[in-house]
């Protein structure tokens, strides 16, 4: 067995993780994960947006229905044809 020398501490210092290299990472690692959770955030607050959007969408739609329905009514009573073009 040899022991290390010098050039070989050397040759491992310069690849192995410091202890602030590893500082610098859980530093890294934590914004990333604080990222992660706005995009989520984000994320959820889009999806019930878009929700609310098509509920909204269904509502106008059923009430768009009725109008027209009522309009024809409406037409026929008085004896009118509506064109549709």
């Amino acid at each position: 067995m040899s022991m290390l020398d010098d050039k070989d501490v050397q040759k491992l210092v310069s690849i192995l993780a410091t202890k602030e290299d590893v500082k610098e990472m859980k530093q890294d690692i934590t914004d990333l994960r604080e990222l992660v959770q706005g995009l989520i955030v984000s994320t959820d607050n889009l999806v019930k947006s878009i929700s609310d959007l098509g509920t909204e969408y269904v509502a106008i739609s059923n009430q768009l229905t009725r109008h027209e329905k009522w309009i024809k009514q409406i037409a026929e009573k008085m004896g009118m044809r509506l064109v549709v073009e």
